[in-house]
């Protein structure tokens, strides 16, 4: 019967994934750093074009 899970004797065939993983998970970080500043970019342009919608938000119901 063939083991289902692999774990290599050498150490060394992990470089590879680890190369991998931090590769994406680097370019994922910076994809939604920048989502992030351009979704402030866009409120802060919708708020200085449409000032009262911001007042409506604000007022106490």
């Amino acid at each position: 019967m063939m083991e289902f899970l692999y774990f290599p004797q050498d150490k060394t065939e992990y470089i590879p994934a680890l190369i991998s993983l931090l590769l994406f998970m680097t370019v994922a970080v910076l994809f939604m750093r920048m989502i992030i500043k351009k979704a402030k970019r866009e409120q802060e342009k919708f708020e200085s074009k449409y000032p009262e919608a911001k007042r409506e938000s604000q007022q106490p119901r």
